[in-house]
């Protein structure tokens, strides 16, 4: 019989609550949530009610250092607001007891605070640890990756993600309206579309380039006499060692879109693309043009919850079980350096948009702007 995997989760919001759902539907697999903390009471309510209604009790804590002295959990998902993730997890690295960890992205709002988060994670084998970029597993992203894996659109030169959507959510506090709390647009949520074009293009990014602004979202809102800065709009072009380019097309007041998400990969004998949320996959090869275009419908017979990343979640869940499992003896699918450069590309593309100019990977780095760029 397998052994019950115990989860603690440590943020009950919005996607702490999609983790607990995720979880219930790996039930199955042998993983139980015994423990939440938060404190927000009223997120702590909602995980509790979701929680009675799987039949799960849980023991419920204002603080994740409470929860990790608790001893209960083998696992904990760190889903708290972005500027919260370097403490958190550096309490959960340094703490006795190893507890293998789901943190959601990014990884941190800062390119340093993800270096000290590798670091410390080196001292501890006995930990795995995995970042949350989980749009790699929607069934179409995944086709895709499969299509550029197997050859079949020969070596990768381009690729464009458009995501064209809604504008950011509201969430506890209100926090995710700053960017000294999510590290910026191009971290919080495109940290998701570099970690792709890396995956599709399979080289490092050296230089970016940016244009960006905030044209239509939340300029009515004031919090403690604050107005919000994230950007809502931006395009940005991402140059890899091997020559090739991403190109990120982001906005977040267009609701009047069928897809969220439409990425395409060129290659030099053939090109895919990849529509999220119809789950949609063409590919064609420039010998064959227009009428050789293949098209299918992207699907995972193992998602059991769709939820709100199209069963994303759910399959990157299931992954991180068999990691876990594995004692050792099977990495992360994404690791804390997946996270790390992902967060560094976001970091300089707003730096580029900041500054009006191209910024390189290796002043991020480096950290050679960052005196001047704190005010």
């Amino acid at each position: 019989m397998v052994a019950i995997v115990k989860y603690g989760i440590i943020g009950v919001g919005m996607m702490g609550r999609e983790h607990l759902i995720n979880l219930y539907h790996l039930k199955s697999e042998g993983v139980s949530v015994v423990a939440i903390a938060d404190p927000h009471l009223p997120s702590q309510k909602y995980a509790q009610k979701l929680a009675d209604s799987f039949d799960w009790p849980l023991q419920v804590y204002a603080g994740h250092k409470q929860l990790l002295e608790s001893g209960l959990c083998d696992v904990v998902v760190v889903s708290t607001p972005n500027m919260t993730h370097y403490e958190i997890l550096m309490d959960i690295i340094n703490h006795p007891k190893p507890h293998h960890v789901l943190v959601e992205k990014p990884l941190c709002t800062n390119v340093s605070d993800c270096k000290k988060v590798i670091t410390a994670a080196k001292t501890r084998s006995d930990m795995v640890v995995q970042v949350g970029l989980e749009y790699r597993y929607m069934p179409p992203v995944a086709k895709l990756i499969d299509i550029v894996k197997e050859g079949a659109l020969g070596q990768v030169k381009m690729v464009s993600i458009r995501e064209h959507r809604f504008p950011f959510l509201v969430k506890v506090d209100n926090w995710n309206r700053f960017n000294c709390n999510t590290g910026g647009t191009l971290v919080e949520k495109c940290c998701h579309f570099f970690d792709l074009m890396r995956l599709f293009i399979g080289a490092n990014p050296v230089r970016v380039m940016a244009s960006g602004a905030m044209d239509l979202n939340h300029k009515d809102e004031v919090y403690d006499g604050r107005v919000p800065d994230i950007i809502d709009n931006a395009y940005v072009i991402v140059e890899f060692d091997n020559g090739c380019r991403g190109m990120l097309d982001l906005c977040m007041f267009a609701e009047g879109s069928k897809n969220e998400q439409e990425i395409s990969v060129v290659g030099d004998t053939g090109k895919g693309e990849a529509l999220v949320p119809e789950s949609i996959v063409r590919w064609g090869t420039r010998a064959e043009g227009r009428n050789g275009v293949q098209t299918l419908l992207a699907e995972d017979k193992r998602i059991k919850y769709d939820g709100l990343h199209h069963g994303s979640s759910y399959l990157e869940h299931l992954q991180f079980l068999s990691a876990v499992r594995a004692k050792g003896e099977q990495a992360p699918a994404v690791d804390l350096h997946d996270g790390l450069v992902s967060v560094a590309i976001g970091v300089a593309a707003q730096l580029s948009i900041q500054k009006g100019r191209s910024v390189t990977i290796e002043e991020v780095m480096h950290e050679q702007l960052l005196q001047s760029t704190k005010s």
